[in-house]
């Protein structure tokens, strides 16, 4: 494993498995130099298992970088549980996987992430108190997705003012790919503020809703990556943005809600070389982690909660600044940021090995 090519010197990695409940899972843990490593869990079904550990570890290492810049005191972990899990089977899985959560001892902090839902961490919480996306009390909790699509808004309005040089929305096209929870979140925060929808989901249903509801143009879920608009919002799954892909886009930004967008660093190189803004998804998307550490350590009223998400919006005009005075693409911008705040809290625990490979830039 100390070989694999998204290994980054995480702290922990655990292989979880339960006989009695079926349960298959993995558990990485990043960076925890800001505090617990804070990251959801996702439900998927990996038809090769090595994905899986790929996702666990490229998706830590994303949320070390995320609480970093949000200025969370969290430090960067994630669980993928390998499906599919049946029906009559979801309870005693995602109880399980709470034992194992449990047995961490508080080192990772569990909530809702791909294909994982509010009641799914009802059943987590029954066995561990390490977990968040639970309830709503004095406004704060359950469901994170309002929260990071808020977020990506926010960072849309930024780029829209850096990159087109417009003071809001009015008028600007956007392409959402994927309508699940933060998709279809953004479109309603997008729509609210007069933009122009085209949408596409593997999910029929979910298109002809948006579509009546926001009076979206639909697309192809195969093509939409590669639609004439102001902002492509990928809001699916990771790793859309490939050497393959990138020529194909015709967007002049690139702003989503799904993590690891990037395939590999050479495909944020080639966004940038044709001129294309890419806002890096862990800045972007913090929304939904800033409600769930809320929660969890009960230190914000929801007010203060949206607060900490429009800022979002001021740190991606510093990192849009500083890759324009600078000629580093805003990826490298975003990583040199994020690791610097992780390596001044290492400092301060001396004796912990540095974990990030984050490319430095003058």
């Amino acid at each position: 494993m100390f070989e694999h090519e998204s290994y980054d010197g995480h702290e922990q990695v655990v292989h979880v498995q339960d006989a009695a409940s079926g349960l298959k899972a993995i558990i990485a843990l990043h960076s925890t130099a800001l505090g617990p490593a804070g990251g959801g869990c996702r439900l998927w079904h990996y038809e090769d298992p090595g994905k899986a550990l790929t996702d666990a570890l490229r998706l830590s290492r994303g949320m070390s970088y995320k609480n970093a810049l949000a200025g969370l005191q969290m430090g960067g972990g994630k669980a993928v549980i390998l499906g599919p899990v049946p029906d009559d089977r979801r309870q005693a899985v995602f109880e399980a996987f709470g034992d194992a959560v449990n047995r961490l001892g508080g080192r990772y902090v569990t909530a809702e992430d791909v294909g994982v839902g509010v009641s799914d961490m009802k059943m987590v919480g029954a066995r561990t108190k390490f977990v968040s996306g639970l309830s709503e009390e004095g406004g704060v909790g359950g469901d994170p997705s309002p929260y990071t699509a808020r977020g990506v808004r926010l960072a849309m309005e930024a780029v829209a003012l850096h990159v087109l040089g417009a003071r809001s929305l009015e008028g600007v096209r956007v392409a959402v790919q994927g309508l699940g929870g933060v998709g279809a979140n953004l479109c309603r925060e997008l729509s609210e503020r007069g933009a122009k929808l085209i949408v596409a989901d593997i999910n029929q249903q979910r298109v002809e809703r948006i579509c009546d509801e926001f009076r979206a143009e639909r697309a192809e879920a195969e093509t939409i990556l590669f639609s004439e608009v102001d902002i492509l919002a990928p809001c699916a799954l990771g790793g859309v943005m490939t050497e393959a892909s990138v020529p194909k886009v015709r967007a002049r930004a690139v702003v989503g809600g799904a993590n690891n967008q990037l395939l590999n660093a050479a495909a944020g190189q080639m966004l940038f070389d044709r001129q294309i803004t890419y806002a890096p998804d862990y800045l972007v998307n913090a929304g939904g982690i800033i409600m769930v550490a809320a929660e969890y350590f009960g230190t914000h009223s929801q007010a203060g909660v949206l607060a900490d998400v429009e800022r979002i919006f001021d740190r991606t005009c510093q990192v849009l600044l500083s890759s324009r005075k600078t000629g580093a693409p805003p990826h490298l911008i975003a990583d040199h940021m994020a690791a610097k705040v992780i390596e001044t809290a290492r400092q301060a625990e001396p004796g912990r090995p540095a974990v990030s490979r984050a490319e430095n830039f003058v």
